[in-house]
């Protein structure tokens, strides 16, 4: 076959695998087909992958077929230099009726006001000019009046599902599988298209994309970076639902904040909104997987400083926007199971949340006893009555009837009258005192009630709001020591909760209907603790409710271990982070002396001490040599460290695995045993 036939064949076969792109598409044959309102300069713009080279081609094919001289013009080669653009161009100033193609604008961006104001005024009579790039174009094409009338700014956007799936189709890609393909890709024509090209999985595995499909995605989608703060901003608003400057200062200490924060809103990738910076589907997904298969440590890190930084978010906002920051921290996590997506970020502008009214209250009696029956309302009366302050309703814009309802209520003392009107709040009262008495100064937290129509706790709006505002709750409240939720769905609810780290410690009967209570002990696992080790991936689990009538202590029993062992690694991850190191519950263990003037000075101290104390044997050096170069001398990542050390990267991660155990072991007995004075210095310790 010779060249022609074998390019003809090529460019038809480019043609045929073009999905959706209609309206490009129209604009881009009126422009070919010299009609009297078509414009004559498309500009195409959009991030990397999303199909504005597959356009060009298409206008390419368009143009051949119409007998049209076709001019194609490369950014990458131009080094954005006029006389190669005039060079490379000179045919479409030439030949009349020449199409102009240049693809890669992003490359000679420098180019554009000479482009506009120089060089396509001298195109030939009836010539069109397609210019494709991530860039979007300047204001001066629309400000101009006579460009205005001759020019079109084309957003090339991610497919939608359907285009998205019918690519997928006209690749090959079995239907069962399209659906995990498209969800990971963000309607990215790239990403589609690596993904069709796998191999497919093993039967009952899911899916992942590869490394090298991740890395050719991010060299494709992302581009070359200008320094390492850049990319960790990116991997910062990967993870985020919405990225602003002040959640970019806190994960990366104030590095540069400023100037990568204006970088970021200039990509064409990410999208500028009135709330923040949210980048594209694709991108989101590339990036976040691209980390986590590179660089695991480093993803939980960012992962766990973003928790953090939405916990602050979530305790300085007003009691009316605490919710809708409870929903952006909830986004970490909307690839755990829930519910029907429990962990859904989208806001309910329709749904109006106000305290309980007056005029409320025979709505809201009424809802409980169709919902939850008879005592149920009786119960929601006794409450109305003695903790009104409790209650929030749920009302649609407009209408001043309660939809729904839900009551977190706080208590510091049985009342008879409380056990007597209300056998849950009896049986919570008489596990807390047989299991987790509360001290001098501290109460309990119980989301009561969270009823919608029709009954059942099923997953709704209503419900996604009742979750947040119990989450913001507990985030916000100060001296809460114990918390409780109940629900009647346990079937529905039971495995999310436990995963959240509430398991079922009581069931009740009320009126005939099972009323299911999952609680917590924040003795345990304090507030920071929890969303640190929600954020992480990989953690150990941690028992947050009692098992016996002992107020455990650190060391007392295995659940107590666990966490005493998640606080040394918190505390070895944020060492180099004073601000998230000051929030670690072991300043309140045996490890810092009662009444210290540092704590956290201190409890560097008994982790250096303990730490200097590992190299007994040649095990025990190699150990203190892995913990000292990946924490407190901070290596950028693990591979860094098992370079710095001279070893493979296996040994290295056993010797650090042998570190972190011998490290817990050894300030667990320290902390069993009365406390010593630290020393009041540490060459280890990073400077504040």
């Amino acid at each position: 076959m010779g060249a022609a036939g074998l390019g003809g064949r090529l460019a038809a076969a480019r043609a045929g695998a073009l999905v959706g792109r209609e309206p490009e598409r129209a604009v881009l044959d009126r422009m070919l087909s010299g009609a009297a309102d078509a414009p004559l300069v498309a500009y195409l713009h959009g991030p990397g992958g999303i199909g504005k080279s597959s356009l060009v081609r298409y206008a390419a094919r368009q143009a051949e077929i119409a007998g049209r001289r076709v001019v194609h013009v490369d950014g990458r080669f131009l080094d954005a230099d006029p006389r190669r653009l005039e060079e490379a161009a000179a045919a479409a100033c030439t030949e009349p009726g020449a199409v102009l193609l240049i693809d890669t604008f992003e490359q000679c961006q420098p180019l554009e006001a000479w482009l506009r104001e120089s060089f396509l005024p001298r195109l030939a009579d009836h010539a069109v000019v397609v210019v494709a790039g991530r860039v979007a174009p300047d204001a001066e094409w629309s400000l101009d009046p006579g460009w205005a009338q001759l020019f079109t700014a084309l957003a090339v956007r991610p497919l939608d599902a359907a285009q998205s799936h019918a690519l997928l189709a006209a690749r090959g890609v079995p239907a069962e599988q399209r659906s995990t393909f498209v969800a990971f890709a963000g309607g990215s024509p790239l990403a589609l298209t690596l993904a069709a090209s796998l191999p497919p999985s093993a039967p009952g595995a899911p899916w992942e994309p590869t490394g090298d499909v991740l890395t050719t995605l991010v060299e494709r989608l992302v581009g070359d970076l200008p320094s390492a703060v850049h990319r960790r901003a990116l991997e910062v608003v990967a993870q985020a639902y919405v990225t602003r400057e002040s959640l970019l200062r806190a994960v990366l200490d104030d590095e540069d904040t400023d100037t990568v924060f204006s970088w970021l809103r200039q990509l064409p990738y990410i999208e500028a909104t009135s709330q923040g910076l949210h980048p594209h589907d694709a991108v989101r997904a590339t990036l976040e997987a691209d980390l986590r298969w590179r660089d695991p440590e480093r993803y939980d890190d960012i992962r766990v400083r973003i928790s953090l930084a939405g916990l602050r978010a979530v305790r300085g906002a007003t009691e009316d926007d605490a919710p809708l920051r409870v929903a952006e921290w909830m986004f970490l996590f909307r690839h755990q199971e829930g519910p029907d997506n429990l962990y859904n970020y989208r806001m309910h502008p329709h749904i109006e949340d106000t305290p309980l009214r007056p005029e409320d209250v025979p709505g809201v009696l009424r809802m409980a006893d169709e919902a939850e029956g008879p005592a149920s309302a009786a119960a929601v009366a006794h409450w109305v009555r003695r903790q009104p302050e409790a209650f929030r309703v749920h009302r649609c814009t407009g209408s001043p009837a309660p939809v729904s309802f839900m009551a977190v209520l706080r208590l510091d003392t049985p009342l008879p009258e409380d056990r007597a009107e209300d056998p849950v709040i009896a049986a919570v009262w008489d596990l807390v005192e047989a299991t987790a008495p509360l001290g001098p100064g501290e109460h309990l937290g119980i989301r009561r009630f969270a009823v919608q129509p029709g009954g059942q706790q099923r997953p709704s709006p209503l419900m996604e709001l009742i979750s947040r505002r119990t989450i913001g709750e507990e985030m916000r409240t100060r001296g809460r020591a114990v918390t409780f939720t109940v629900f009647e769905d346990a079937d529905r609810w039971g495995r999310y909760l436990a995963e959240a780290g509430l398991p079922e410690v009581a069931a009740v009967d009320l009126g005939g209907r099972r009323q299911h209570v999952f609680g917590r002990d924040w003795r345990r696992q304090t507030v920071e603790q929890w969303v640190q080790h929600r954020a992480r991936t990989t953690v150990t689990p941690v028992t947050t409710w009692p098992a016996t009538a002992a107020t455990p202590g650190v060391g007392e029993d295995r659940p107590g271990r666990d966490a005493f062992a998640e606080g040394v690694l918190d505390a070895l991850r944020t060492w180099h982070a004073p601000r998230e190191f000051a929030t670690s519950a072991l300043l309140h263990s045996p490890l810092v002396p009662p009444g210290s003037p540092d704590p956290t000075a201190d409890l560097r101290g008994a982790i250096i001490t303990a730490l200097d104390a590992l190299p007994i044997d040649p095990a025990g050096v190699k150990a203190h040599e892995a913990l000292t170069a990946t924490y407190i001398t901070a290596a950028r990542t693990h591979r860094a460290a098992a370079r710095r050390l001279g070893v493979p990267y296996g040994t290295y991660r056993r010797h650090l695995a042998l570190a972190k155990e011998r490290l817990i072991e050894h300030l667990l007995r320290r902390s069993a045993t009365p406390s010593a004075p630290t020393p009041p210095h540490s060459p280890h310790s990073p400077q504040e």
